[in-house]
């Protein structure tokens, strides 16, 4: 298995419920074939340019291992996500 990481940034707007269940979603598509590592929540962060006119973010960091189709599987799914403005997946053991 490979270690991998992403990052995503979550509506602000949403409320708090919504936030941890898409937090919960991201970690159950990598548990179906990986291992969910450690979970950072950032939190509330300003960004560093205007997001679908939104300056703030919620953001969410998860280490996790798994099989290389995985991560391909995670970005779709992470795109077509209402909630998430942007995600970013790195494989941590790629030098």
């Amino acid at each position: 298995m490979t270690n991998y990481e992403v990052m995503f940034i979550i509506d602000p707007t949403l409320e708090d419920e919504k936030k941890d269940a898409t937090v919960e979603t991201v970690k159950n598509i990598i548990a179906a074939e990986g291992e969910v590592g450690n979970v950072d929540v950032w939190g509330m962060r300003k960004l560093a340019y205007p997001i679908q006119k939104k300056t703030e973010g919620y953001y969410v960091v998860i280490e996790f291992k798994a099989q290389p189709t995985l991560p391909k599987e995670l970005d779709r799914r992470l795109k077509i996500s209402d909630n998430v403005m942007r995600h970013l997946i790195v494989n941590k053991d790629e030098k």
